[in-house]
């Protein structure tokens, strides 16, 4: 896994490649909403790009994690179907209710299922290179989900010259990247991870606790500021020195935002003195995010070999696939 993280940026530019030179098969379409289907790494990039898109697509856009599809899913519903092995069983579900509703269909896969069935009924479908963990192929996905928003002309092309940017700075910054991320992880090590952001950063931080569960093998949670000012915030009230928070900034966090993060802490230090910031000060958004993507993936995998950890292995996930096979 530490070899898969390190070529990250790597990875960023064989993705951008695959984005550049598909061609896809259905063109001049208008849509009245987006629905990326995918679970664990292989949705998880929707919900980034989802941050991303916030602010910039005209249309709603909504990832589904579930076997079925929202009830407004029609003809006019673009559907991005992303599973990396193509087999996963909830996705193939929703996919095909998505054929039954006529929706148009694009897909992003290694193979599998999913790329039978769109070559069989002549969907687009992006191919990413096989044979990884599905969370270590992050890149590969979201990038492709960004060209595919951009050849429907729901989102601009700018996404490309901060990729290409934020690639260069990741390698320039690789060995720094490390070490503060072994830093972290010392820190850290042998708590319970809580890890809190602003909402355009929320994929993100969900991001890192996923990889904290299945490359670090620990338990932890993540909310988003301010909506755990409504709720969560109170249920700090008794010490609790087992416990970790890390908090992503950016210099462009909402002002409100920034003030209630500088409040936040002020009360949690009350109960663990274990309150780290990790803060980026890139300029553009695929700058800042994959900023962090990359050395919160850092962090997930220091945490496993300071615990003698093997960050790749996923046995639990394989017995549960395996025994719903029996069903």
């Amino acid at each position: 896994m530490k070899k898969l993280v390190q070529d990250f940026p790597i990875q960023l530019q064989e993705a951008l490649i695959i984005g550049k030179n598909y061609r896809f098969i259905a063109e001049g379409k208008e849509f009245n909403n987006v629905i990326v289907t995918g679970l664990g790494g292989s949705g998880i990039g929707g919900s980034i790009v989802q941050n991303y898109v916030f602010d910039k697509i005209k249309i709603p856009f909504t990832v589904n994690k579930d076997y079925s599809l929202p009830a407004f899913v029609n003809r006019k519903s673009l559907v991005i179907v992303c599973s990396y092995s193509g087999n996963t069983e909830e996705t193939l579900m929703a996919m095909k209710e998505a054929m039954k509703k006529k929706a148009t269909i694009v897909c992003v896969t290694s193979g599998g299922t999913v790329a039978d069935i769109a070559t069989k009924k002549k969907y687009d479908c992006i191919l990413v290179p096989a044979g990884m963990p599905p969370r270590s192929c992050l890149g590969y996905s979201l990038i492709q989900l960004l060209f595919i928003l951009g050849h429907f002309s729901l989102i601009g092309n700018q996404f490309e010259k901060e990729i290409r940017k934020a690639i260069k700075e990741m390698k320039d910054g690789e060995s720094d990247t490390q070490k503060k991320a072994l830093a972290i992880a010392k820190k850290i090590n042998g708590k319970l991870p809580i890890v809190y952001s602003s909402s355009h950063f929320e994929g993100i931080a969900i991001r890192f606790r996923q990889q904290l569960n299945e490359n670090s093998k620990l338990l932890g949670w993540s909310a988003v500021i301010p909506e755990m000012n409504h709720n969560e915030l109170v249920g700090w009230r008794q010490k609790a020195e087992d416990k970790a928070v890390i908090i992503l900034r950016s210099n462009d966090d909402f002002d409100r935002v920034q003030t209630r993060m500088e409040i936040n802490k002020k009360i949690i230090k009350k109960y663990t003195s274990t309150i780290l910031e990790i803060t980026t000060d890139a300029k553009s958004y695929w700058e800042k995010a994959f900023y962090l993507i990359h050395l919160t993936d850092w962090i997930s995998v220091q945490l496993a070999e300071l615990n003698n950890t093997d960050s790749t292995e996923v046995k639990v996930i394989d017995f549960l696939k395996n025994s719903l096979a029996k069903v």
